[in-house]
């Protein structure tokens, strides 16, 4: 009798995905309420494809454990979680899902801006409270966005979706990057600005929108955010790693930036007490592609990824590391 592909997930994805993997697939879901590291390291001998969050870490032991691994489909953009030189010695896909977050990760990011900058957080609870005062000509007042500067750093697909956004505000818009984009100001309007210290300095809105990498760690750290104005908001939706958490905190307690608003932590879930105490700091929680469309094409993207290798077909969505190795 033929053996059944395995596939595991180390969580449950959505079953716009699920619908579309034959009978011929074991489809195994880890217990969320145990040890995923635990269950991997028992049940990756005989997996053949593996489908984890950006959550878990796949580091080179379970990597090595996979003897009979044909692909790892992460259910994110990001692959920062596993250790690609393992998989790439040993010959084992990658693939992620990109693009379809797009829309929804510029949306919270624009969600983000407007909650801090409008302090909507604050006001919703002064609304809550019995004893709200009501209006006054100086109560709870926030900052326009029209005519401000709105500065990106990395301008890909998020960063290019939320610049459009900036434009609909009225905003002056530009982007940092490790070079110019050609041809973006025929569809958008967006000046490079090459230096980082003059970025810093001349952006009311800082949005980050880079992957998390080694030249990306602590990009922002207690040098940037002393460029920063005072006035300046940063807003993160990338990772949580790419900013000194430590230094934002400080800069935050010191009014020497005005506030932030992070759907990304250092030690996710882990968010740091000094942060949730302030009032012009909005919190989310990693919810960026959070919207049913996006996360039903996540889950499709995957078992399309999943359907192709086991056809022996390049995936649609292998990493970019591995496409140059099969070129």
């Amino acid at each position: 009798m033929k053996e059944k592909v395995r596939i595991v997930l180390t969580h449950k994805i959505p079953d716009k995905g699920l619908e579309l993997l034959q009978d011929d697939f074991e489809v195994i879901i880890l217990d969320s309420k145990e040890s995923i590291q635990k269950q991997l390291f028992d049940i990756l001998p005989t997996t053949h494809y593996l489908v984890p969050l950006l959550s878990v870490k796949i580091d080179d032991e379970l990597i090595k454990r996979g003897f009979k691994l044909k692909g790892i489909a992460n259910y994110a953009v990001g692959y920062n979680n596993i250790d690609i030189e393992s998989t790439s010695r040993l010959g084992i896909p990658v693939t992620n899902t990109p693009d379809v977050l797009t829309n929804a990760t510029a949306d919270l990011t624009w969600s983000l801006i407007l909650s801090v900058t409008r302090r909507i957080i604050e006001a919703d609870k002064e609304c809550r409270n019995p004893e709200f005062p009501g209006w006054a000509p100086e109560y709870m007042l926030g900052y326009e966005l029209a005519g401000k500067t709105l500065g990106i750093v990395g301008m890909g697909r998020i960063g290019r979706a939320v610049a459009k956004r900036g434009i609909g505000f009225e905003m002056r818009v530009q982007y940092f990057s490790r070079s110019k984009v050609d041809n973006l100001q025929e569809s958008i309007d967006a000046e490079f600005t090459p230096n980082f210290s003059e970025f810093l300095q001349s952006s009311d809105i800082i949005s980050i929108h880079v992957p998390y990498t080694k030249e990306t760690h602590h990009l922002i750290s207690q040098n940037e955010l002393n460029i920063m104005k005072k006035t300046a908001f940063l807003i993160n939706t990338a990772r949580g790693k790419v900013i000194d958490e430590s230094a934002l905190i400080s800069a935050l307690q010191k009014k020497s930036i005005a506030g932030a608003g992070l759907d990304v932590f250092y030690h996710e879930p882990k968010v740091p007490e000094e942060l949730r105490e302030m009032n012009n700091v909005v919190l989310t929680p990693h919810i960026g592609s959070a919207t049913t469309e996006a996360r039903d094409a996540m889950a499709v993207m995957v078992v399309e990824n999943i359907l192709a290798l086991e056809k022996g077909k390049t995936p649609p969505n292998l990493i970019p590391e591995m496409k140059k190795e099969r070129m």
